[in-house]
């Protein structure tokens, strides 16, 4: 069975280096779709069959571009994939493995030196698990919301578990059915969300949500590039739209106005109780968030 890996790609400078890894180390039927958002790489990308590249004069932002790659794809699978980031040796037979039709999967997260293309985890653990924050410390602040946090407690105590529910991710790589894509996850929000923030907040709650389930595989792996200061996102995105993307994914799940959902919010913070950053009182935290966001 075939998977199509989608990057969607704004000055990546890595770029070159991701596609190669990927082609390299698959080993089932793969093809590769790259959207470039309003730029060409610099090297090229390198020519190979099994490559798909989609071109934009203007960028368009992240949303519109995995939409797009999402709506040519031939795979059974689809893994989205940051343009940043190395993945194992044979990573796609190991997702297609364990992929139920309604699960999203997510490989287990290490740390990338791109400079030197290697792993560099620096004595740290591996990333396998986040926990969905509680929006409302802060409600006016940019950096509050529904996050996916890195749940290290989680790591150390289910590191014995290789196949297991994760609550949320980060969102640099997902993997998930062509069939579960089609039936409740694409394409992406564009109008309320903006073309670019919460991003795995909408993929994961539709799927827990919409009667799915969100596994880490640990038998499995990719290493992603954390850009930070040295290296910067490349551009710019615009802050009011990040707020009220931001916003509405707030309100858009702590309200429960998703119709096609099987279960509320709450029912997923029990699954996973306790929960950092969230209250012992429920009936307070929901109660708290119908009065902010009505």
């Amino acid at each position: 069975m075939k998977v199509s890996i989608l990057i969607p790609s704004r000055n990546e400078r890595f770029l070159p280096q991701t596609v190669a890894d990927v082609l390299s180390k698959a080993r089932g039927e793969v093809e590769v779709i790259v959207i470039l958002d309003g730029y060409w790489p610099e090297p090229p990308l390198l020519q190979d069959s099994r490559l798909n590249v989609i071109h934009r004069g203007a960028a368009r932002g992240m949303r519109p571009a995995i939409n797009a790659a999402a709506s040519i794809a031939k795979g059974d699978y689809l893994m989205k994939l940051d343009g940043h980031c190395m993945v194992a040796e044979g990573f796609d037979e190991a997702l297609k493995a364990e992929c139920a039709d309604n699960w999203v999967v997510v490989p287990r997260r290490h740390r990338l030196d791109a400079e030197n293309w290697s792993r560099t985890d620096y004595g740290k653990p591996p990333i396998d698990y986040h926990y969905l924050s509680y929006p409302l410390e802060h409600p006016d602040d940019i950096s509050c919301g529904l996050h996916g946090a890195v749940w290290p407690e989680r790591t150390k105590s289910r590191t014995a578990i290789l196949m297991d529910d994760e609550m949320s991710s980060q969102g640099s790589c997902w993997f998930t059915s062509r069939a579960w894509w089609q039936r409740m996850l694409g394409p992406m929000e564009v109008q309320n969300y903006g073309t670019f923030v919460q991003e795995f907040q909408e993929i994961g709650l539709k799927t827990w949500l919409g009667g799915g389930e969100v596994k880490v595989n640990k038998r499995t792996w990719y290493a992603h590039l954390h850009k930070g200061k040295k290296y910067g996102r490349g551009y710019t995105i615009n802050q009011s739209d990040h707020l009220t993307g931001a916003r509405f994914c707030n309100r858009h799940w702590m309200l429960d106005q998703w119709h096609d959902r099987k279960h509320d919010l709450r029912w997923l913070i029990e699954k996973f109780a306790p929960v950092p950053t969230w209250p012992t009182d429920l009936d307070e935290a929901f109660a708290r968030a119908r009065k902010v966001y009505a």
